[in-house]
Formats: C-alpha cells, sequence, structure tokens
C-alpha cells in the first residue's frame, strides 16, 4: 500500500513539473534569459547587443552610478554612462544653451544634467545662495568635471514670486552671452525639470522656430493683473522667505508697453538674449518689474512682443552685389542692426525684394526673407 502511495506521489509530482515547464516555454517563447550586471560601459554594450538578438536580461545591481564621491571624473563619467562625443553632424552645428537654477536634492540635478549633457552644448548652473553649503560643493564638484558646465557668476537669495528667480536666470544668460560656444539657443530649467525628448530631437524642434523665440503668452488674464498692477516686496528670512504684496500702486510700464503674461521657461536665440542684457528698453522693462510678482512671467514674453522686435528678417544677397563688400560681415550682425534700425529702412523699399539701406550699409542690396513678424532671434 506504502509502495502505492509513493509512486502515485512520484507521478503527480512529474505531472506538475512538466505544467510548469511547458507554461514557461509558451510565457517566453524562443527568448533566452540574459542576466547580466550593469556595472560598466562595455556590460552595457553587451547588453544592447542582447537586446538587438532578442534576448531579455535582468539587471542585478543598479547601472546607474549617481555620485561622485571618491573617484576620479573619468570613471565617473564612464560609470555614469555621459555621452562626451558630438553624437551627428546637426547636432554639432546646433549647440545649445542652458540655463539651469537650481536650490536643493542634488541627486535629482545630478539626473537632470546627466540627462541633457551633450559635449557641443553649454551649460551654467545658478545655486540659491541660500543652499547648503554641502549642496554647493557637491554641485561645484560635478561641474568641475566638465570643461563646457560652469557656476553662474553672482548668485542671487532666490525668493520664489519675486525678482531674485528672474535675476538668477538674467545672472546665466549674461555669462553664456560671453561664452565662445556659438550656441543658438538658451533654454532655462530648474533642478525638478526632465527632458522628454532627446538633444538631436530639441534641436529638430528648435530649428523649425527659424530663428525666433519660444515665449508663449496671453494678455493678462483676470488673475494675474493684480501681479504688476500692485507693489509687491521680497521678504527674505531665516527660516521663509517669501513675496508681499502691498496695496501701493505702481506707475505705468515703461515705453508705453503691454504687459503679457506666460510661462517663465522659454527658449531664447542668442541675439535676443544680448537684446535682453543690452537694449534700453529691456533695461527699463526689467527695473520696472523688481516690485511685481513672479516677473519671469512676463519678463521674457513682453519684451519678446514689443512693437520694435516685429521686423523683417533680412540677409546678404552675394550673388548681386559681389563686390560691394569693404569687410566680412555676418548674418548675424546685419539682423542685429535690422533689429535696432527697422524704422530707418523703411523708407528704403524697392521693387523685387530688394532694399538698398543708408549708412551703415552703403550700396549693399538686401533680399527680403518674408514679410512675417520677426520677433527677435
Amino acid at each position: 500500500m506504502g509502495s502505492w502511495k509513493h509512486g502515485l506521489f512520484c507521478v503527480s509530482l512529474v505531472t506538475v513539473l512538466i505544467c510548469v515547464f511547458i507554461y514557461n516555454n509558451k510565457l517566453w517563447p524562443r527568448k533566452n534569459v540574459f542576466r547580466a550586471s550593469l556595472a560598466n560601459a562595455s556590460l552595457l554594450a553587451e547588453a544592447c547587443q542582447q537586446i538587438f538578438k532578442g534576448k531579455v536580461f535582468y539587471t542585478t545591481e543598479n547601472a546607474l552610478k549617481m555620485t561622485l564621491h571618491e573617484t576620479t571624473c573619468y570613471k565617473y563619467m564612464a560609470q555614469s554612462h555621459y555621452i562626451t562625443e558630438t553624437l551627428s553632424e546637426e547636432e554639432a552645428g546646433f549647440p545649445l544653451a542652458y540655463v539651469m537654477t537650481i536650490h536643493k536634492d542634488f541627486g535629482t540635478f545630478e539626473r537632470l544634467f546627466r540627462a541633457v549633457y551633450m559635449p557641443q552644448n553649454v551649460y551654467c548652473v545658478h545655486v540659491d545662495a541660500k543652499a547648503t553649503t554641502e549642496f554647493k560643493d557637491a554641485v561645484e564638484h560635478l561641474l568641475s568635471c566638465f570643461p563646457n558646465a560652469f557656476l553662474a557668476s553672482k548668485t542671487e537669495p532666490v525668493v520664489y514670486g519675486g525678482i531674485s528667480r528672474l535675476q538668477a536666470d538674467l545672472n546665466c544668460i549674461k555669462d553664456l552671452a560671453a561664452s565662445a560656444v556659438p550656441w543658438k539657443y538658451a533654454i532655462n530649467t530648474c533642478g525638478q525639470d526632465f527632458p522628454l525628448k532627446t538633444n538631436r530631437e530639441i534641436v529638430q524642434y528648435l530649428k523649425g522656430f527659424k530663428g525666433k523665440n519660444i515665449t508663449p503668452g496671453v494678455l493678462p488674464p483676470a488673475h494675474a493683473i493684480g501681479r504688476t498692477r500692485y507693489v509687491h516686496r521680497e521678504h527674505l528670512g531665516e527660516k521663509n522667505s517669501f513675496v508681499i504684496k502691498t496695496t501701493k500702486l505702481k506707475t505705468p510700464p515703461p515705453h508705453n508697453m503691454t504687459i503679457y503674461f506666460g510661462t517663465a521657461y522659454v527658449a531664447l536665440t542668442r541675439n535676443f538674449a544680448n537684446f535682453v542684457l543690452q537694449d534700453q528698453q529691456a533695461i527699463d522693462l526689467l527695473s520696472w518689474s523688481r516690485d511685481t510678482y513672479s516677473p519671469d512671467e512676463h519678463f521674457w514674453v513682453t519684451l519678446n512682443r514689443i512693437p520694435g522686435m516685429a521686423r523683417l528678417t533680412v540677409w546678404f544677397d552675394f550673388a548681386d552685389t559681389p563686390s560691394c563688400l569693404s569687410e566680412p560681415i555676418d548674418a548675424l550682425r546685419v539682423r542685429a542692426v535690422v533689429l535696432r534700425h527697422g524704422e530707418a529702412l523703411r523708407e528704403h523699399w524697392l521693387c523685387k525684394g530688394k532694399i538698398k539701406p543708408s549708412s551703415p550699409f552703403n550700396g549693399m542690396a538686401f533680399k527680403i526673407r518674408n514679410r512675417r513678424p520677426w520677433c527677435g532671434g
């Protein structure tokens, strides 16, 4: 009787094992399981090859080495899989500038920085003056590994909703404007941002704007009117910092500007960045905005929509005037002059889409690109 029960048990066990085996085969048809530790770049490459072969793998440890610690920059960049070579000619010819304003969570910033880092780009990081010494040192240590990344030359104690938040971005914009990297657009981010597109996809998207800024905005909605109608003051405390609204009315905007409201996060051309830093209208708007609430939400969009920014884009028609140039003049310089002296050019329109402007470009022919407004860039 005992042997009969033992035999029945063995048969049942074998039957169960066969069922499990068949189930697993159906669940993973024609796929091998590749288990690997992705501790370095060579194993990561091997994992990629396994994926291309249709195999499946499981990581046995975290592949992302998140902290620099005591290792060298070279080992850190290799283990964290930083991209150290430009991936395409298109990206090489369209470098970007990043403004990164941060104050906490070094690990989050580190992930953001690695995600947007490319060797042809340039990065300015503004660390809140109120941040801890430990945080500041960690950021400085990280950036020391990258020749195209640096700390802002001037820092602000940033107060949410105050002028200091906008000034932090402007400090970096000023540093980036002096950079030797020929960046095309500046993109501002905060420490809690994260990209949803690759660098190449971002480049292709920005190219579609053909030299125009990205500063979406509208006329002020009802809930936002008070932000620029009343005087606001930053309160910088030891524990909490905030903006206080007063009952004092503000003076009208300078130069009879119409104030628009929009996002504080923008993409700006290098020409527009220079305009913001140097043009008197921009300087006066910044001064007027110092006692408003969240000025970064009206500063960029308002400047990009002032009437003086709506100019036709033109460039030299070298084919028509091969011998009239007394010195090399690049297109960016010409466009900046047109921006400044657009009013003076109006009287010089000629037929067939050409103009002959007065000084400083006597005798040079220009060709009209289009008749749509040019809002900077």
